[in-house]
């Protein structure tokens, strides 16, 4: 089996599998299920990290440059390794936007539009889950609830920041860091992407204008063509009728 052949038959199971977690994540932080049912999402956790282990490792093995590929793929490293520590467990959610990558078209507009859309509501959700997890058995903790912590998430991704609910853990803090730097590249991202759009949408209409004045032009030169042959033949006509009129005269 090559590479590609892997990645087609295992973007589908894995994004499912990314989801599954969030999803499980979510119930775990909002639900607060008793002891056993929360022993058996740590279970249904497990698993799906073991899935992403045998993914990176099988991808690793079938790269053609292997030391290329481990290089360049250091934040999938990071979802494997790093989740170890509860809230970084969150960095496998990062397989649904790897997946978008593989499944989306290939205009270069297109996958950022669908990273800066998908990302930010994945983004969001995740750090108001991670956060709330982090900060509500805080004694002096402001964020207690989701819609707490979804409210500061949004006003802390857009770089508002009005801070009326602040992290006081170490956890929340980290968690705020990172979204903090996420918000400015996301900025940037939504920025960047509409320039590109004015960009092209002021070409595509220079190259109609262009197109337009080219068809006018040759419109222009048919027009003149017709006109120098039409003036060509009457005075063929012109010096024919005179020639007889001479030939008669001399008879």
């Amino acid at each position: 089996m090559t590479y590609a052949q892997w990645e087609r038959k295992t973007e589908w199971p894995l994004a499912g599998a990314a989801l599954g977690f969030l999803g499980i994540y979510a119930w775990t932080v909002l639900g607060q299920p008793e002891r056993t049912s929360a022993a058996l999402a740590e279970h249904a956790v497990q698993v799906i990290w073991i899935l992403f282990i045998i993914d990176y490792l099988t991808r690793l093995m079938l790269a053609d440059r292997r030391g290329r590929w481990f290089v360049y793929h250091l934040h999938e490293l990071a979802i494997v390794v790093l989740p170890i520590l509860r809230p970084l467990r969150l960095l496998r959610l990062l397989t649904v936007v790897s997946f978008l990558q593989r499944s989306v078209g290939g205009a270069l507009r297109g996958r950022v539009v669908t990273y800066a859309i998908t990302g930010t509501t994945l983004l969001i959700v995740v750090a108001s889950l991670a956060m709330l997890d982090a900060e509500r058995d805080a004694s002096d903790a402001t964020i207690t609830t989701f819609p707490d912590a979804l409210w500061w998430a949004v006003v802390t991704v857009t770089t508002v920041g009005y801070g009326d609910l602040s992290p006081v853990t170490p956890t929340g803090r980290l968690i705020a860091v990172g979204l903090m730097v996420a918000g400015i590249a996301l900025l940037g991202v939504v920025t960047a992407t509409l320039a590109s759009w004015l960009v092209q949408k002021v070409a595509e209409q220079d190259e109609a204008n262009q197109a337009a004045t080219r068809q006018q032009v040759a419109e222009l030169s048919r027009q003149i063509r017709a006109l120098r042959a039409e003036l060509g033949g009457e005075d063929s006509s012109a010096q024919y009728t005179e020639s007889n009129f001479s030939t008669v005269r001399n008879r």
